[in-house]
């Protein structure tokens, strides 16, 4: 079979998930019909997760013919599996603040990606949620990075969810505070910013806040995002928790939906050329997302003409 064949194949195949996965996405968020039970599941579902689950969110940039760069949205949902820590197969050479907690481990995985504004992305989110049984599930976690989008999309569709900043992402906000106020790659630096993850690894938000407050970085000559500092830290607090969160076997990091913007998204739609037309791109997605699930014979079968 030639390349070009076999694009055209595969885009069609796609554009038919694509039309599948609207219509399923459709009717997981519409009005239901009078009489309709509660108990009653909009979407068949595949693989459930029923004891702890974990969904992340987030975005990755490809480019599109005669529109630049766009974000492709992306959902991750996982199963979590929690050992402690006697259970661990092989002991880190590199012990980590977290050697001593439960051993997190997210398996199972499945994805929803599309080139959709956030409130599409919702919509999309939920259903994929739906199909693996989170309405359900013992316990519910979502460790992201903190966009005011997908915490909004996600509060809405799984309120039960324990909403969780990626512990690297808050990290990341002390790394670049320090580095500004005292220097890269200074002994001040390093001091404080092991004094301010250590309050943070064990639940101290509020010294951190309170820490921050002192600097009085809310004017010149701080950039805008050191100025932000203490209000991201200050309005995050539920969701940096981190002593509960470690103690009740919670994922702090978003890994896994960061990794599949590579391997779902990036891997084969981000390769050198001219970019996508974006119907062609969408359709790529909507295949890619059925592929990296774990569904791909299913999404087969299910656009193969039916019999007479």
């Amino acid at each position: 079979m030639s390349s070009d064949s076999l694009r055209r194949l595969t885009e069609g195949w796609g554009q038919q998930v694509e039309v599948q996965r609207t219509a399923e996405a459709e009717r997981a968020n519409g009005l239901g019909p009078w009489g309709e039970s509660p108990r009653e599941h909009r979407l068949a579902e595949v693989d459930p997760i029923a004891g702890l689950a974990n969904v992340s969110t987030d975005g990755a940039m490809v480019l599109l013919r005669e529109e630049g760069w766009k974000e492709v949205k992306l959902t991750a949902i996982s199963e979590v599996q929690v050992k402690v820590a006697s259970e661990q197969a092989t002991p880190q050479e590199r012990p980590t603040r977290r050697a001593q907690d439960p051993g997190v481990h997210l398996g199972r995985h499945s994805y929803q990606a599309g080139l959709w504004e956030a409130d599409t992305m919702a919509w999309h989110q939920y259903a994929e949620g739906l199909r693996r049984g989170l309405d359900h599930c013992q316990r519910l976690s979502s460790t992201n990075d903190g966009a005011r989008w997908i915490e909004r999309i996600t509060a809405t569709n799984f309120p039960q969810a324990q909403q969780i900043i990626d512990w690297s992402h808050a990290g990341e906000h002390v790394w670049t505070v320090a580095n500004e106020v005292w220097g890269e790659q200074t002994a001040p630096t390093h001091q404080w910013v092991e004094q301010q993850l250590d309050r943070l690894w064990s639940g101290r938000v509020v010294e951190v806040v309170a820490t921050l407050d002192s600097l009085n970085l809310d004017q010149e000559p701080w950039s805008p995002l050191v100025r932000q500092a203490p209000d991201y830290f200050r309005s995050r607090q539920k969701q940096m928790q981190y002593d509960r969160f470690r103690a009740e076997g919670y994922p702090l990091g978003s890994g896994t939906v960061e990794s599949a913007a590579n391997t779902v998204i990036h891997h084969r739609l981000k390769r050198p050329g001219r970019g996508w037309k974006r119907d062609n791109a969408q359709a790529m997605l909507a295949g890619l997302s059925e592929l990296h699930s774990g569904r791909f014979g299913r999404a087969w079968q299910a656009t193969l003409p039916t019999a007479n």
